[in-house]
C-alpha cells in the first residue's frame, strides 16, 4: 500500500446501497476518510491523485466475512499477507478470518497476534473471529469476553460443527452479552462421516461417500430453535441446501435475529463438478444439486440472505493432489468473488445494487463493523471495478499463496481495477500489470 494521499475518483457510477445512491459522481478522499462527493467534474484537483473511473462502478469496498487466513500455524497454505494481497486484488477491503489456526484463535493473545500481522501487512482490514470452544473441541466455551475485547467480531468453530446442543445454547447466550453473532457451520457429523461430496445419484455412480442435504438442514433447524430459546444472533455460514433456505426465510419472517451467507461456488456449481474426481471441487458443505442452486439464487433475490461470502480456504497444491478421500475440503475464492457474483446480475437473478449490498452493507451488519458505506466521514474503503472487463482466471498466477480453485482457466467478466483501503490505494490493476 502506498503512502497517505489525497484521492479524487472521477467520473464513475457511484453505487452506495447504504444511502440508496446510484448516480454519476466524483468521490473525494482525504485523511483516510470519505470527504465528499459531487457531480462529475465539479471538484477541483488541488494536488489530489486522480483516478479515472469513467465507465466504471465506484462502490464501498467489499467485505468478506468468511475467510481462512491460516496464519498462525499453516503458513505453507496462506499467510495474513498473502491472503490480504489476494483480497485487495479481488476488490475486497475487509476480511473476517476464521479461528481454525494453530494455535486456535480461542484467546486474546492469538487475536492480538493476527491483528498485529494485519497491521504489518498494511493491506486489507482484518477482523478476527474467535472460536466458540477451546481448541475447536466442542466441549468447553472459549473466553469470548477477552477475545471480543481484543478485537474479535464474532464467534465460530467453522470447519467443526458444534454437535453439543447445550454448548451451542450457551454460546448463543454468552455471545449476546457482547452483541456479537455466533457463526454456525451446520453439519451433522454422524450423517457425513466418510462423505466427500453430495449424497445422490452422482455420488453413487462415482463410488464416493455421500454427505446428505439433511446433515445441514437438520442442524439449521436445531439452531433456529436454540435461537428462539436464547435470543442472541445466529449467522448461518455457507448455506447449500434448499431446505435450509426455506427455514432461514421463515425464521426471518418470524422476526428472529438470524443472518446468513451463500458462497459463489454454491450458487455457480453443482455436484457434477466432481466428475473426474476433481479434488478442486471438494467442498464442505459439498456442491449440491441444480434444485439447490435455484433455491440459493431465489434466496439472494428475495432478501433471505444477507451476504455473499467466499469461504476462502487455501490449501497447498500437494494436499489437493491426493485422492478424493484424502484431499482436504476447500477452495480459494477472494479473486473470483466479483466476477462470479456479477454473473447473477447478467443472469437477471439480482440487480447490481443488490449484489453490492450483499457484499458491503449486508456483511457489515452481520458482524457489526463500521464499513460498507461511502457516507462523508466513513473510512475510505472503496472498490472501483469494470463490470465488462474480460479476463482469464489463472489460479497459479493469482495473489493467494494457494491455487485450489475449480474456476481455474475460466473466462471471467468483471474485475477490480482499484482497491482503496483507509484512503490508500492497495490495488491498482494497471500498476500490477495484470490483464
Amino acid at each position: 500500500m502506498g503512502t497517505d494521499e489525497k484521492l479524487l475518483i472521477r467520473g464513475g457510477r457511484l453505487l452506495d446501497p447504504a444511502s440508496g445512491r446510484d448516480e454519476p459522481a466524483d468521490l473525494l478522499i482525504e485523511d483516510g476518510k470519505i470527504a465528499g462527493s459531487a457531480a462529475p467534474g465539479s471538484i477541483e484537483v488541488n494536488g489530489h491523485r486522480v483516478i479515472d473511473a469513467e465507465g466504471k462502478i465506484v462502490c464501498p469496498g467489499f467485505i468478506d466475512i468468511h475467510v481462512h487466513l491460516r496464519e498462525p500455524g499453516y503458513e505453507y497454505r496462506e499467510t495474513v499477507a498473502s491472503g490480504c494481497r489476494s483480497a485487495v486484488a479481488g476488490g475486497v477491503t475487509s476480511v473476517a478470518c476464521m479461528a481454525n489456526t494453530k494455535p486456535v484463535n480461542d484467546n486474546a493473545a492469538v487475536t492480538r497476534l493476527i491483528l498485529a500481522l494485519a497491521r504489518e501487512t498494511g493491506l486489507a482490514n482484518v477482523f478476527p473471529i474467535g472460536a466458540v470452544s477451546v481448541g475447536l473441541q466442542g466441549k468447553e466455551l472459549a473466553r469470548a469476553g477477552e477475545m471480543h475485547e481484543a478485537g474479535c467480531v464474532a464467534l465460530s468453530d467453522d470447519g467443526m460443527p458444534i454437535m453439543n446442543s447445550g454448548l451451542m445454547r450457551r454460546a448463543l447466550e454468552y455471545s449476546s452479552m457482547f452483541g456479537i453473532p455466533v457463526i454456525a457451520h451446520e453439519e451433522d457429523c454422524a450423517l457425513t462421516e466418510g462423505g466427500v461430496m453430495n449424497e445422490g445419484l452422482t455420488s453413487v455412480r462415482l463410488g464416493l461417500g455421500g454427505m446428505p442435504a439433511a446433515a445441514e438442514s437438520g442442524m439449521v433447524a436445531r439452531d433456529i430453535e436454540l435461537l428462539r430459546l436464547t435470543g442472541g444472533h445466529l449467522h448461518i455460514a455457507h448455506v447449500s441446501t434448499a431446505e435450509s433456505v426455506a427455514m432461514i426465510r421463515e425464521a426471518r419472517r418470524q422476526g428472529l435475529n438470524i443472518s446468513s451467507e451463500v458462497t459463489p461456488h454454491h450458487f455457480m456449481l453443482d455436484e457434477t463438478a466432481v466428475e473426474g474426481y476433481d479434488t478442486r471441487a471438494k467442498m464442505n458443505p459439498p456442491l449440491r444439486t441444480s434444485r439447490d442452486i435455484e433455491a440459493l439464487r431465489e434466496g439472494l433475490a428475495d432478501g433471505t440472505f444477507d451476504c455473499i461470502a467466499t469461504d476462502h480456504a487455501p490449501h497447498h497444491r500437494d494436499e489437493k493432489a491426493l485422492e478424493m478421500d484424502s484431499a482436504p475440503f476447500g477452495i480459494v475464492g477472494l479473486e473470483t468473488l466479483l466476477p462470479l457474483s456479477l454473473s447473477l446480475v447478467r443472469d437477471g437473478v439480482i440487480d447490481l445494487n443488490r449484489m453490492i449490498e450483499l457484499m458491503t452493507t449486508g456483511p457489515a451488519r452481520a458482524i457489526g463493523v463500521d464499513r460498507g458505506t461511502l457516507a462523508v466521514g466513513a473510512p475510505a474503503d472503496v472498490t472501483v471495478f469494470d463490470p465488462e472487463r474480460e479476463w482469464i482466471f489463472s489460479a497459479i498466477e493469482a495473489s493467494s499463496a494457494a491455487s485450489n480453485s475449480p474456476f481455474d482457466g475460466w473466462k471471467m467478466t468483471g474485475r477490480a481495477e482499484y482497491t482503496v483501503v483507509g484512503g490508500k490505494v492497495a490495488w491498482d490493476c494497471e500498476q500490477e500489470g495484470v490483464g
